[in-house]
């Protein structure tokens, strides 16, 4: 009885048949890094804002003001009294009426000067310069409600990791394209519905059902790749990240040449439902049905594999053992079971949190720190992909450690040495910043390519589903600690990420 292996180098490690799976499979990375750092451009900031008082739009409408007018008789009062209002969360505390003079609407104010007027916080009464242009000004995500943007990107991310557990246990449990398939089809429908939701609470629940269900295409996919080919063909896990990082410099051109976030939404969601004709082009792992005891299902498809290979099989193969792994439900305590598997468990978990808290962390940091956020996103995004080449050229020249130590130690020196370079040298900042997004995208992807090595074929799919939960645990973190601590220091949050 033949190991699968030696039945896989018979029918072509990485033949026409891999090769074409690899490619349609790989398109996933494409929408999944769209949706990962869509934020950036959803809850961009919208613009000129500022608080309405109560009667303005009546009155506006009495007087023929124009929008301008309108923000002048609101606005310019409160800096008389204090030059470090803005009228974007505060407003006097008045109401016109109908009855106030078009010219001088605060005169029956009383006897005091506008500049001595109260002040009260602004409640829902804001208006945009770009109304709808983003989540932002959709959904009023301003002044004492910023930290619910914030809190949109951790309810994604608390989707991936829902996504890890539920539909990591489920591609192992039921197969990893049917769990694919599924999740391609509930990414599409839930974008659409985020897209249109008639308000936060439901834009909020569906955006943790879009990331659930996006983390599983990611995942399945990966893992299917990783098993249709030859062991020392495994650098494709590698390769694959490059299609990640396209949609990272794809993405800041959708979301320009489309004005508003439901358009960018659409834009970055649809696709999905183009995956759904891989039904008929993607097989099953037919390392996975080894393992499910489907050893006449996987045959077959090993035939099919070495036929479109050019290969001819053995027609005397009747059957096929997987290197006398046994078949169970994985579970957490297989992944500590032994010293070994626990060190390797416990280190993998650790170095995804870290790397997805601080890649996340950096991304998020374009949208905040003024430039063209377009132009620059581009940047950041191109810059990745030396990454992918330079691990691939070196990592089975020196291994697996080295690279990812060094990508940590100089992601963390240039976190450091970013934050205390002075703002009016801002290419060197630029550049020693671009070096650490280099720097850390390097360690991510060693720990994708590890990851996968490290376990057997019946643990594979949920031994990464369990470590790359911390990194949706980092993600969840990621935007807290960004815009928070931002809002003390803005480079506050690179020195913990250092």
């Amino acid at each position: 009885m033949p190991s699968f292996d030696e039945v896989l180098k018979e029918a072509g490690e990485f033949g026409r048949f891999q090769k074409r799976v690899f490619f349609l499979l790989s398109q996933t990375g494409i929408t999944f890094s769209s949706l990962f750092a869509s934020v950036v451009f959803l809850g961009r900031a919208p613009g000129n804002f500022w608080c309405r008082i109560p009667g303005a739009a009546e009155l506006s409408e009495r007087c023929g003001w124009t929008l301008e007018e309108e923000r002048n008789f609101t606005v310019l009062p409160l800096h008389l009294g204090n030059e470090s209002f803005s009228g974007e969360c505060q407003r006097l505390d008045v109401t016109w009426d109908t009855s106030a003079s078009c010219a001088s609407p605060l005169a029956r104010s009383g006897n005091r000067s506008a500049g001595n007027l109260p002040l009260v916080p602004c409640h829902r009464n804001w208006v945009y310069e770009q109304p709808h242009s983003s989540i932002v000004s959709e959904y009023d995500l301003v002044c004492g409600n910023g930290w619910m943007l914030d809190l949109s990107q951790a309810i994604l991310n608390l989707g991936f990791l829902a996504g890890a557990f539920l539909l990591g246990y489920a591609a192992d449990r039921y197969g990893r394209i049917l769990i694919y398939l599924l999740s391609c089809l509930g990414v599409g429908i839930c974008g659409i519905i985020v897209a249109f939701s008639p308000n936060f609470t439901v834009f909020l629940i569906f955006r943790f059902l879009q990331g659930m269900f996006g983390k599983g295409t990611w995942m399945t996919c990966y893992v299917i790749v990783t098993e249709i080919v030859g062991s020392d063909q495994r650098i494709v896990g590698i390769v694959i990240q490059i299609f990640f990082t396209l949609g990272i410099i794809i993405l800041p051109g959708i979301a320009y040449l489309i004005p508003t976030w439901q358009g960018i939404q659409l834009a970055i969601s649809l696709p999905n439902f183009l995956f759904l004709l891989y039904y008929w082009v993607v097989p099953e792992s037919p390392r996975w049905l080894l393992t499910r005891k489907k050893g006449e299902k996987a045959l077959k498809i090993m035939r099919n594999i070495a036929k479109h290979n050019g290969k001819f099989l053995s027609p005397h193969y009747s059957e096929i053992t997987i290197s006398n792994e046994e078949v169970s439900n994985p579970s957490f305590l297989d992944l500590v079971r032994t010293p070994q598997m626990r060190r390797s468990t416990l280190i993998l978990m650790y170095a995804w949190f870290t790397s997805a808290l601080i890649y996340q962390g950096l991304v998020m940091r374009l949208g905040i720190i003024g430039g063209n956020l377009y132009l620059d996103f581009f940047i950041s995004g191109a810059v990745e992909l030396p990454a992918a080449f330079l691990i691939i050229v070196t990592i089975d020249r020196i291994g697996r450690r080295l690279p990812f130590a060094m990508g940590n130690i100089v992601a963390s020196i240039t976190c450091l040495i970013t934050a205390f370079l002075p703002e009016d040298i801002p290419w060197l900042k630029t550049t020693v910043a671009t070096l650490g997004r280099l720097s850390i995208t390097i360690a991510f992807e060693v720990v994708y390519l590890v990851n996968s090595e490290l376990y057997p074929t019946t643990l594979r799919n949920f031994g990464v589903s369990l470590c790359s939960s911390l990194c949706d645990l980092g993600g969840i973190i990621a935007p807290f600690l960004l815009f928070r601590l931002a809002a003390i220091w803005l480079e506050l949050p690179l020195i913990i990420f250092s």
